[in-house]
């Protein structure tokens, strides 16, 4: 079983029932999904730009990505309606926890300068969306072979019906959220 999902039934249930007063742990909000994108601005150019992001995502979370493609044609950008524009990749489940365990606990703390994630960027809903500037903190991706950085935005999807107990429930899980 994943470390972060036996930390979540055994401490976090038990810390959100006597926060928020829940009757029952069903109550207990938990995380649904996890949504991982690439944008690749340059992919339009370069068909390799996409396949390296294609590749480097498989080899952060263990699955294979589908490749977005563009909805719209844009002339300014020199982009048709169909072309490669990024990669995705949604975890459930066992990946899902095994992810946000290295995430929380080996790539964050490989990143320079690091001051806290940011606490403020809730959708309103529940759900937390961050983003990461470089895809080398990740220990699965070899650095020299890297040709191009790409950062990556990470959403978190929890069944919270409000704000402050998704950040309570990704607090205990142990997101290292800024003091501010």
């Amino acid at each position: 079983m994943a470390r972060l999902l036996d930390l979540y039934r055994n401490t976090v249930i038990k810390e959100m029932i006597k926060k928020f007063g829940y009757k029952n742990q069903l109550q207990v909000p938990k995380l649904a999904k996890i949504v991982l994108n690439m944008g690749v601005g340059e992919g339009t150019r370069d068909e390799k730009l996409i396949t390296d992001a294609v590749d480097d995502l498989s080899k952060i979370v263990g699955q294979r990505p589908v490749t977005t493609k563009a909805k719209h044609s844009i002339a300014g950008f020199k982009l048709r309606e169909g072309m490669p524009v990024g990669c995705k990749v949604t975890l459930r489940g066992a990946k899902m926890y095994e992810f946000v365990d290295r995430l929380i606990h080996v790539a964050i703390p490989r990143i320079r300068d690091f001051r806290g994630i940011p606490g403020d960027s809730f959708d309103g809903f529940g759900n937390y969306n961050m983003g990461l500037d470089d895809q080398t903190v990740f220990p699965e991706i070899n650095i020299d072979k890297v040709q191009r950085t790409q950062g990556m935005n990470i959403t978190f999807v929890t069944t919270s019906k409000t704000d402050e107990e998704a950040f309570e429930m990704l607090k205990l899980l142990g997101l290292p959220f800024s003091k501010n």
